[in-house]
């Protein structure tokens, strides 16, 4: 039995899609924007190794700074996604999808700050190759921590027992 057949059913695509929007812009189209920008640089302008023999060892702390990142994107988010959101159990929608955007936003922000890792070393060291890699290993990250159709389900009918016995949590 999905959601649509039980009472206060709610429209989990209206849910998903403001926070689906959110994470795409601040996770894909900002970071190939600037992407661009690096290629452009690398094709027709020097970009000097301000670092000398240091790059290496600088990519390798950014990744291990990266994977950091990507590990307390993992934490928030379920972190974020066990709080109560829900005020009323007649404005369960709405305030799922104000919730679910405000409690996913420093998630998202926290991944796209991965991709400035690529563009500071792209700086530094004029290496574009693996300026993309950093950037790809956000994307990566992005895909793994966006909401999901099945887990936004579980989410939900989580929320009503929340609000049904009483926990709003605001």
């Amino acid at each position: 039995m999905s959601l649509r057949d039980r009472e206060n059913a709610v429209d989990t695509h209206r849910v998903i899609a403001k926070t689906i929007y959110f994470g795409m812009f601040a996770n894909v189209l900002a970071p190939m924007g600037l992407l661009l920008v690096c290629f452009y640089f690398d094709k027709y302008k020097m970009v000097d190794n301000k670092v000398g023999d240091m790059g290496e060892m600088i990519f390798y702390l950014f990744g291990l700074l990266a994977v950091g990142h990507a590990a307390y994107a993992f934490w928030s988010k379920s972190k974020a996604m066990r709080q109560p959101m829900v005020r009323r159990i007649e404005t369960l929608e709405q305030d799922l999808v104000e919730g679910l955007i405000k409690a996913l936003r420093p998630t998202f922000l926290v991944i796209a700050s991965i991709s400035l890792y690529g563009y500071l070393y792209f700086y530094l060291t004029g290496r574009f190759q693996e300026a993309v890699f950093v950037v790809l290993f956000s994307f990566l990250v992005f895909q793994v921590v966006r909401p999901r159709y099945g887990a936004v389900e579980k989410f939900i009918l989580y929320q009503k027992s929340l609000v049904q016995r009483g926990d709003t949590g605001r």
